[in-house]
């Protein structure tokens, strides 16, 4: 999502430039002098920061992170309304870019046609009188993006990497997560009164005259029962359920399935799917079956107005905003149209948008010098497992030969996407984001039968993120997050593998995290793993579920250790890899003192300044459900808090609040 060089030949030809800079890359006026590190490495490092620094009000948090987006959401704004301005010549990548913007930025043609636009899918709606043409409709809906109440993708067949496959999957939930419908909790009750609200202004806007709002919750919390957990969801064999289209039939007999593949267009195409939550599928076409159909009009009417809210007239996007922005976000404030826009530019020709962007913000020197610190990286994780006390000599090989099959995709992808079949009008909103969601289904339905694409790219080159791949067996990092304060080519060496490379070995650790170690390295679900050494990872990794279950993120609420394990295990394997990567860089040389700091406290440093975080309140609430990233406070402290070299770096003693005994710290990787 290569093996045993010797140590003096890697420092030597790998060593990231190797800087005559005085300038470190940390930004100290966001540090808390009143703080030391030995007690709280990341209020130390973005103490200031924390305190002098307020959300934006339309936004649900703020951080390093954001702060990159941001920066990047701005160039794209000026490539793509360049393009806007432009006359560019007809069914040019550049044109439709253009196009796509005007039509989001044109809020008085939109305001003119009203709902006009959606009439065609909401009359399919409401003309639906059974069962098989309530399938035909769902199917019809998934191909423009709206997954409920099970939705449906094309991927690599987990067991036969080699293949594409289809996987069907539990959805369709208004709110965030199934606990929402289920606890007593006074929060979530709010949110299901706020769901309520909302179902009942956004229907009545449409036209409708009376909303049984409680026959619409009941609906949705019936699903909500039968869903699997997040925690559940994260063990990739029991969410490996392969069916013939025939047995799927068995399983779910209630469903119209003849009818609903018809419809996708996937009939010939395919004769298995992968079913992530069987028991899901089968209750979910039980209680489609038993509920009336006029409600599950009246709930798909809904889910389609919410789905498109933006493209609407303001009294729906006001609505939206007042439920998702304000109820489950804690938001005050709306994000301006131009934002907005750039978000459905990128979401519906992300690659064309890519295209311009990489032309103009990404450079060669940039690439050459990713390229030597992910080498850097992979070497040290090489020497990292050879090192391993408590893996067998066996399993060892197997890890490296994972290892040596890594492919690395750095900036943006080799093969662009061709949308020179797409339809993109510059007075056609609505039309525009279903033709371009269409596109996108139909490229995705295509690959069934077909050879495994492996230049293709899961994230624009404008996204600032990264990500490992199990089933390619691959890393990834866009162009966008190669930017301070996670990547300056012109600051020291330490910070950038402090933060950079803290990421870089992130996501290499993911393919050897809880998750990912359950691949090989041909990207096949297979298990590679001696007994004893299967079962020492997972005494290690319950340690690691302790430490992070008794982190309290808001008052009465923590962390939940099992749903984050597999982002905490390539933080906690991320650091320590990217240490020994940087010194590996040094080529045996001592650090230089930049600002009062060794290169060791400085690699530290900017390993805690990449992770400052503030977040409003229920979108805390929000993630610690449904998110398997701890927030960033944890992410910075509780990889550092075992790590040697930290300890090492800053004399950290008994008696400081970051003190933990050497044997009780959590080596991994």
């Amino acid at each position: 999502m290569k093996q045993q060089f010797a140590l003096s030949i890697i420092a030597a030809t790998l060593a990231f430039g190797a800087q005559a800079t005085s300038r470190s890359g940390l930004d100290a006026e966001r540090f808390d002098q009143s703080i030391r590190v030995q007690d709280d490495l990341y209020h130390s490092v973005n103490g200031t920061w924390l305190k002098n620094t307020e959300i934006p009000s339309d936004k649900p948090s703020h951080g390093a992170f954001l702060i990159l987006r941001d920066r990047a959401e701005a160039q794209v704004r000026s490539i793509v309304e360049m393009a806007a301005s432009q006359n560019g010549a007809p069914g040019s990548a550049v044109k439709k870019v253009g196009d796509l913007y005007q039509s989001y930025m044109n809020e008085a043609l939109v305001e003119q046609r009203g709902l006009a636009p959606l009439q065609a899918t909401l009359a399919a709606i409401a003309d639906l009188k059974d069962q098989k043409e309530l399938a035909a409709q769902f199917a019809q809906l998934s191909l423009l993006g709206l997954n409920a109440p099970f939705g449906v993708y094309v991927g690599q067949d987990e067991k036969n990497s080699t293949a594409y496959i289809i996987n069907v999957y539990q959805t369709g939930l208004s709110l965030p997560d199934r606990d929402y419908y289920l606890k007593s909790d006074a929060k979530f009750m709010a949110a299901r009164e706020a769901l309520a609200i909302y179902f009942e202004r956004l229907l009545k806007l449409s036209g409708e005259s009376q909303v049984d709002v409680a026959a619409l919750l009941a609906f949705e919390t019936e699903l909500a029962q039968v869903q699997w957990t997040k925690v559940e969801n994260r063990d990739p064999q029991k969410t490996y359920n392969k069916k013939t289209l025939a047995e799927l039939k068995t399983l779910a007999p209630d469903f119209a399935w003849d009818e609903y593949w018809q419809a996708m267009g996937v009939q010939g195409k395919a004769e298995s799917v992968v079913v992530s939550q069987p028991s899901y599928i089968k209750a979910m076409s039980q209680i489609i079956a038993k509920t009336p159909l006029a409600t599950l009009k009246v709930w798909l009417k809904f889910k389609t107005l919410d789905q498109y809210a933006n493209a609407l007239p303001k009294a729906y996007v006001d609505l939206a905003f007042d439920f998702h922005g304000k109820a489950l976000s804690g938001v005050p404030e709306q994000k301006p149209r131009w934002k907005k826009a750039i978000a459905a530019t990128n979401s519906s020709l992300g690659e064309a948008v890519g295209e311009l962007y990489i032309a103009k913000h990404f450079t060669p020197e940039a690439k050459a010098k990713m390229d030597v610190m992910v080498k850097n990286l992979m070497a040290s994780y090489r020497t990292g497992i050879k090192d391993l006390t408590w893996m067998s000599a066996a399993t060892k090989l197997k890890a490296q030969e994972k290892l040596s099959k890594f492919t690395v995709k750095i900036g943006y992808p080799e093969q662009w996407i061709d949308y020179s079949t797409l339809d993109i009008k510059a007075d056609d909103l609505l039309g525009n984001l279903q033709r371009a969601q269409r596109f996108t289904s139909a490229r995705e339905i295509a690959k069934l039968g077909k050879p495994i694409d492996r230049k293709e790219w899961g994230m624009t080159p404008q996204t600032v993120n990264a990500y490992y791949n199990p089933s390619m067996n691959e890393i990834v990092f866009p162009a966008a997050i190669l930017q301070a304060p996670f990547f300056d080519p012109t600051a020291d060496d330490a910070v950038n593998y402090g933060a950079i490379g803290g990421v870089i070995g992130h996501e290499i650790s993911h393919g050897f995290d809880d998750q990912g170690s359950q691949y090989d390295g041909d990207g096949n679900l297979k298990n590679w793993w001696g007994k004893q050494d299967s079962k020492a990872f997972k005494a290690l990794t319950s340690k690691l579920v302790a430490q992070y279950d008794a982190y309290e993120a808001i008052p009465g609420k923590h962390v939940n250790g099992k749903l984050t394990l597999g982002e905490n295990i390539a933080d906690l394997s991320g650091l320590a890899v990217a240490y020994k990567a940087y010194q590996l860089s040094l080529a045996g040389k001592p650090s230089a003192k930049i600002d009062g700091y060794s290169g060791e406290q400085r690699f530290f440093l900017g390993w805690s300044q990449v992770w400052a975080s503030k977040m409003r309140e229920p979108m805390t609430l929000q993630l610690l459900l449904t998110d398997p990233h701890s927030p960033g406070q944890f992410r910075a402290n509780g990889a550092a808090v075992n790590s040697d070299a930290f300890y090492k770096a800053f004399n950290v003693k008994e008696g400081d609040t970051m003190y933990k005994p050497s044997k009780e710290r959590i080596r991994i990787w």
